[in-house]
């Protein structure tokens, strides 16, 4: 019995009180190195959803606008035809074809 009192207090002396210290002290730096961690991964997956979120509202207003552009471009084409240029042109402003007499060439 006094062999086995005598190891307790062998092992919780100077050098082993020292151990026990700096293992609870890297146990606390490394489970705040964790925590830190998962907290850093927590707003790494927040911000790619938030993104990700705004990046579809891109693309959809995208997908609309290229819709109005497309239409924007079938109805300058209709206004800007050869064809309904020269009927306004004679319709509302009472333009016509110069005769050949009509037409003089001038020249430097």
């Amino acid at each position: 019995m006094a062999a086995q009192g005598r190891n307790t207090a062998l092992k919780t002396g100077w050098p082993f009180a020292s151990r026990l210290r700096w293992r609870h002290i890297i146990l606390l730096v490394l489970i705040g190195v964790m925590l830190i961690s998962s907290l850093a991964s927590i707003a790494s997956t927040h911000m790619t959803r938030v993104q990700y979120a705004r990046f579809q509202e891109l693309e959809s207003e995208r997908d609309s606008l290229q819709t109005v552009w497309g239409r924007l471009l079938l109805e300058e084409s209709t206004w800007s035809a050869p064809a309904r240029v020269e009927d306004m042109a004679v319709k509302r402003l009472d333009m016509r074809v110069p005769d050949v007499d009509d037409v003089e060439v001038i020249r430097p």
